[in-house]
């Protein structure tokens, strides 16, 4: 029986798939399983990955035809996962030895159904720990309060699907799963239906997870258009919470958070190609248009005056007289 599955997504990271591998090897047990998924790599990564298919325990190579994005590799391996547990890696980033049967441990242990934890940035030579943040540890909390306050950083902004490890139960009832074909902020509907439908959750301060940052192929750090699927993922999470028994409660963080992304955006157009950056203003225009106009204009005047100021002018622009896509 497996009792842990691994899901790691591959995209022409042949400098960094090294490093995953052996961090993988460092963490193999007879009961995990390694499901490495090429996302159609046009570098030497497949070629990696099936040297990993052969020496690394546990490992099996899922490839793709066509390239997908972060989102449909992740549901390749979630499709092939046997494990009674899941957990996620990215395949620029890295563990500390023996990190994934501690966190086995420790899920175990709480009995929960879903244990999110800390993580090491590095960017460069520099490290910098990031702290889910919510204060209680190790202990069971249930998830929708966790959600809230709407004015300060809770853990849904902590959206990094591969900070945890998550019961299958969660799975099979379809919570898992991401948005096919999000190429940006896949893991922010994600994190917000993680938190919504499942029934407890934990949070531990335990340490394994090595997040490689400023990578030059990382969308993070690209200015073209798939950096406007962060639109795509924010309405989803507005949609699917207005449907929430809890909606009153919880829009007004949705809203605000939708509000400081796009504000987030707007301040560093410098880095978008003109056209996209066109886009990105009318799409963002659009957007505030759709929101639930009473709780945009309270998440606005909750907002520092810079930000608020440069939305409240995005909100009057004048609609586009044709449709906006991307």
């Amino acid at each position: 029986m497996v009792k842990l599955s691994v899901i790691v997504p591959f995209y022409n990271v042949q400098t960094f798939a090294p490093d995953t591998l052996r961090s993988l090897a460092a963490n193999a047990r007879a009961d995990f399983e390694f499901l490495l998924v090429d996302d159609c790599s046009r570098d030497e990564t497949p070629r990696l990955l099936a040297r990993a298919e052969r020496e690394l325990p546990g490992a099996r190579v899922l490839r793709h035809e066509q390239n997908g994005g972060l989102a449909t590799a992740r549901n390749t391996g979630l499709d092939a996962a046997r494990g009674e547990y899941l957990a996620f890696l990215d395949g620029d980033d890295w563990l500390a030895p023996g990190y994934f049967a501690e966190l086995l441990s420790v899920i175990e242990e709480l009995g929960c159904d879903f244990v999110r934890t800390d993580h090491v940035q590095c960017t460069a030579r520099t490290r910098t720990v990031h702290r889910v943040p919510h204060g209680r540890r190790g202990v069971v909390l249930d998830p929708r309060a966790a959600i809230l306050p709407a004015d300060r950083s809770t853990s849904v902004d902590y959206a990094y699907a591969w900070a945890g490890i998550y019961h299958r139960r969660l799975l099979d009832d379809g919570v898992l799963r991401f948005t096919d074909g999000l190429r940006t902020a896949e893991d922010r509907p994600w994190i917000w239906r993680l938190h919504r439908e499942a029934a407890s959750m934990a949070v531990v301060g335990l340490l394994g997870v090595f997040y490689r940052r400023g990578v030059a192929s990382s969308l993070t750090q690209i200015g073209d258009v798939r950096q406007l699927d962060f639109i795509h993922a924010f309405d989803q999470v507005i949609e699917e919470t207005a449907r929430d028994r809890d909606a009153d409660r919880l829009l007004p963080k949705a809203v605000r958070t939708y509000c400081a992304i796009i504000s987030h955006h707007l301040g560093s157009m410098e880095r978008f190609e003109p056209p996209v950056a066109r886009k990105l203003r009318a799409m963002s225009s659009a957007a505030m248009k759709r929101m639930p106009q009473d709780v945009l204009t309270e998440a606005l005047d909750s907002m520092d005056a810079s930000r608020a100021s440069r939305l409240r002018r995005l909100r009057r622009r004048p609609s586009a007289t044709t449709e906006v896509a991307v």
